[in-house]
């Protein structure tokens, strides 16, 4: 029995059983288009009886050489990747516009260059005359690096075949055009097309590719997530425009560890890389503020020391704010219960609002405890030690949960002159030399302990 064929939104990748002029899902008009099914039947069947080339097998302890990897010379960028570029891989960037996806990767790209690679980069968004104002404006005017401005994804394969590079930088996925589908550039059917070609032909002629790819309102890159499952490695640029620090985050990375983050400074010469960042989020710091508490996290394999800064005050308006930069806004609510709940702290009436320092992105629950410590430090208006970090994850029963890594974090606080900790009790690891641990059990202890009350 023959499928009936697919029809799928150009702009939103939604399906529908059948043809009509607008999609329920995102609204848009004479978007719907038809996909041709999977042979089956006797297509199938002719498939599945012709004989084909026998697939080699292996077992799980076949030892195999680690793949051969490139370094930009940009340690920041190298332990992103794992430790150098991969040949034949293909590599998204995502960022919010503006935020120097464009000028990393030009200067990384001379880099390699420098390094020996030979790299092509395509640019689909500026004229080259524009890219070479940048390179000259960075210092990168006689990088070998070669140039070119186009969309059109044919004459761009046809260039890179010819070429042959090593490297190769497509930016932006979204501008990029496939004259053999019927959709504007940058919609859902030509993002998924492009990238499928750009990434079958990275694999097929060796060359790294890097895609540039625009993000949502959300933060997440644009177009169908099908785009992220075919590259071997997702980063995410971020930062905020007011401050100076950019972070590139690994969500996905097939040569190397996730979540692995490199730290940057945007100066007027570029991007500068930052070999503490530790110490330059905390360069600011007062000595002695309420609602200022120093968390010690891990970012993929780093120990990194950020401030979460809490700012609580009585509500003017009959239903309270609750504002929240760089960190879980369901997260805080659900600490906000915690304490309200297990502690009796109420928060009513109150505003709360929460910050990380220098624009830093925390997603660990282990910073569970140094908000909730921020948070009641700014309630009560009470500065905790100067020389105090803070970390553990809190349950809803107000228990507190051991969290990993304790002792690299500790020995990152030693280092940046921290002499005190509060963690949860069960926490396993020793402490280093001069760093003097109080262990709590749960966080009525630890309200009753800093804060004099529970």
């Amino acid at each position: 029995m023959a499928k009936s064929p697919t029809f799928v939104c150009a702009e939103c990748g939604a399906t529908h059983p059948r043809w009509s002029g607008r999609c329920d899902a995102c609204g848009a008009w004479n978007s719907i288009q038809e996909e041709a099914p999977l042979a089956t039947g006797p297509a199938k069947k002719t498939l599945g009886g012709s004989k084909g080339r026998a697939v080699a097998l292996m077992d799980l302890a076949t030892e195999e050489a680690p793949p051969a990897r490139t370094g930009s010379g940009m340690e920041e960028l190298d332990r992103v990747l794992g430790g150098g570029l991969v040949p034949a891989s293909a590599l998204l960037v995502g960022g919010d516009p503006g935020i120097g996806k464009s000028t990393l990767l030009l200067q990384a790209t001379a880099k390699f260059a420098e390094a020996g690679l030979s790299c092509v980069y395509v640019s689909g968004e500026e004229a080259s005359a524009q890219v070479r104002m940048r390179a000259q404006r960075l210092g990168l005017g006689q990088a070998p690096v070669r140039l070119a401005a186009e969309t059109n994804l044919r004459d761009i394969l046809t260039t890179l075949d010819a070429e042959r590079p090593d490297l190769a930088i497509i930016d932006s996925i979204q501008t990029m055009w496939a004259d053999n589908v019927e959709a504007a550039p940058g919609s859902v059917s030509q993002v998924r097309s492009a990238a499928h070609e750009l990434v079958s032909f990275a694999k097929r002629r060796g060359t790294a590719v890097i895609l540039v790819g625009h993000v949502t309102k959300e933060g997440q890159i644009a177009g169908p997530r099908v785009v992220e499952h075919m590259v071997d490695t997702v980063l995410y640029f971020e930062g905020e425009r007011g401050h100076q620090f950019r972070i590139l985050r690994a969500v996905k990375n097939r040569f190397g560890p996730a979540d692995e983050i490199g730290v940057f400074e945007m100066t007027g010469g570029g991007l500068r890389e930052v070999t503490n960042p530790s110490a330059l989020f905390l360069s600011d710091r007062e000595s002695r503020a309420p609602g200022a508490v120093v968390f010690a996290g891990i970012e993929g394999t780093r120990p990194v020391l950020v401030e979460f800064q809490a700012l609580v005050a009585p509500s003017p308006h009959s239903q309270a704010r609750r504002t929240v930069v760089g960190w879980d806004s369901g997260r805080l609510a659900m600490i906000l219960a915690v304490l309200e709940s297990r502690c009796g702290i109420p928060f009513a009436g109150l505003d709360v609002y929460l910050n990380v320092a220098g624009g830093m992105r925390v997603s660990e629950p282990a910073a569970d405890l140094a908000v909730a410590a921020a948070l009641l430090s700014a309630r009560e208006d009470v500065a905790l030690p100067s020389d105090m970090v803070v970390f553990g994850e809190i349950s809803l029963s107000g228990a507190l949960r051991p969290v990993s890594q304790t002792e690299n974090r500790l020995k990152e606080a030693q280092k940046l002159g921290f002499s005190q900790a509060a963690l949860p009790e069960r926490s396993t690891g020793s402490a280093p030399e001069g760093v003097s641990v109080r262990s709590v059990a749960d966080l009525t202890a630890f309200v009753g302990e800093m804060f004099g009350a529970g």
